[in-house]
């Protein structure tokens, strides 16, 4: 079959959708239909849907009822088993359809991906927040901080004893050093300026500088799909955005958990960049045909399960003198190039993912 029964907006929905007809095959699927099932339009259509599992959990009487009595149904877990692969636990919504070809519209959202969406729109709503405080806190603190520093300067001048300039000194320097933590606050608000850029290029600059960094006890691995088009895109913000995260794992690898953690299992600290195609990605609700997965991977002690869903919240570092900071601003340049970053950690492997949509222009949230 060759026409398409469902609209080519659909192709865009997060949710996969299939157009089964009386007999229960398969007459139309959308992308996300194709991504869930792990086959292609080509390979679905024309195939009776239940034979496509070996349990279905009732699934299939429920359709049977849905054409007989043309009554809708849900079903908000539903474990569909295959053959030499992962089970899929779905939310499933069956409706009537008056059409010549087909008669029921089934809708498939895989429970794990509606977490997912339900944490990044929780995630970008505290992202928002936490910027806003940010900004205002900076705002707060910057102005009297030249005060400070200016005083400090004049009462500098009227001490005779070279001994009492030590504390002014302090002063100042202390005051510059909040200045510089202000600007760094302040800096992601500026309005980011897109062009093509090459991903690997950007992973090579972090490679570099995070191993002049810290040139010893640790390797930096690639794991590059060379064949990834260029995206739009702040060079300077995406290299800053996987500097942090790139610095952040090897700070953990190389602090005393982390070097106990390599010693105890007589390893070495390893980072890996690993670049993919990701298709049909759905970022923050919206559904992206192409997008970039960029992922920063590190073997060291992993991230307490208690801190790892406040790690992008400002002012909470798991290191001793850390800022909190790092994470932070790497996740509002993701989101100002309308990408997400989320996290997943345990002993042994912690994963920063990185998802950036490709071929659509960003804007600054």
């Amino acid at each position: 079959m060759s026409d398409r029964l469902l609209g080519a907006s659909v192709d865009l929905l997060a949710t996969a959708v299939l157009l089964l007809d009386r007999r229960l095959v398969i007459r139309d699927a959308n992308v996300a239909a194709e991504t869930l099932l792990g086959l292609s339009r080509r390979a679905l259509v024309g195939v009776v849907f239940p034979t496509l599992f070996s349990e279905m959990k009732g699934l299939e009487d429920q359709l049977r009822a849905t054409i007989d009595a043309e009554r809708g149904f849900w079903d908000n877990d539903v474990r569909l088993l295959r053959v030499n692969r992962e089970p899929l636990h779905v939310n499933c919504l069956g409706s009537p359809v008056d059409m010549s070809e087909a008669s029921v519209l089934l809708e498939l959202r895989k429970i794990e991906q509606q977490v997912r969406i339900e944490r990044e729109a929780l995630q970008l709503t505290q992202s928002q927040a936490n910027r806003e405080l940010i900004r205002n806190l900076a705002h707060e603190i910057k102005n009297p901080l030249g005060g400070l520093r200016g005083s400090a300067q004049l009462l500098e001048h009227e001490l005779d004893r070279p001994d009492l300039r030590e504390y002014t000194q302090v002063i100042i320097k202390e005051a510059d050093r909040l200045q510089v933590l202000m600007e760094r606050l302040l800096t992601p608000h500026r309005v980011p300026t897109f062009a093509g850029v090459n991903i690997h290029e950007v992973c090579e600059r972090v490679r570099s500088l995070v191993l002049a960094e810290f040139p010893r006890g640790i390797r930096i691995r690639r794991d590059y799909d060379t064949s990834l088009p260029d995206i739009e895109g702040d060079r300077e913000q995406l290299i800053q955005a996987v500097l942090n995260v790139t610095r952040n794992a090897a700070q953990a690898l190389l602090g005393p958990a982390g070097a106990g953690w390599l010693e105890s299992f007589g390893g070495s600290g390893q980072i890996t960049l690993r670049t993919r195609i990701a298709w049909g990605a759905t970022i923050a609700r919206e559904r992206h045909r192409l997008a970039l997965d960029l992922q920063v991977i590190d073997n060291g002690p992993g991230i307490p399960t208690e801190m790892v869903d406040r790690i992008f919240y400002p002012l909470v570092s798991g290191r001793e003198g850390g800022t909190g900071l790092g994470l932070t601003l790497a996740q509002t340049f993701i989101q100002h190039h309308l990408g997400m970053i989320e996290c997943q950690s345990e002993p042994g492997r912690t994963v920063f993912r990185c998802l950036l949509p490709i071929g659509s222009r960003a804007a600054v949230r």
